[in-house]
């Protein structure tokens, strides 16, 4: 992947929260979104999610929920492992 399409995906997370936040909503669900047809890398991917999701709600209290629904176990294992991460 290149650093443009690792950009775009992250702008693809926040304009959701924005426009999530925008809505006044207080949760938001993602799918691991470019890892299928497009074949983003799962662990690249699922990075990108948490850490644009992350720095988006350090600068947002209107979304209280944010949800990362995967297919896959692997993915599973993935966000899981980056979450606990995150929290440590």
């Amino acid at each position: 992947m290149t650093r443009k399409d690792r950009k775009e995906l992250a702008s693809c997370y926040r304009s959701c929260l924005e426009l999530a936040a925008k809505n006044n909503l207080e949760s938001i669900a993602f799918c691991c979104i470019s890892t299928g047809e497009f074949r983003f890398p799962h662990e690249e991917a699922a990075k990108i999610a948490v850490k644009t999701v992350n720095a988006f709600l350090a600068h947002n209290s209107t979304i209280e929920e944010v949800i990362f629904n995967v297919f896959k176990d692997e993915d599973e294992a993935i966000y899981r492992r980056l979450l606990k991460e995150d929290r440590a």
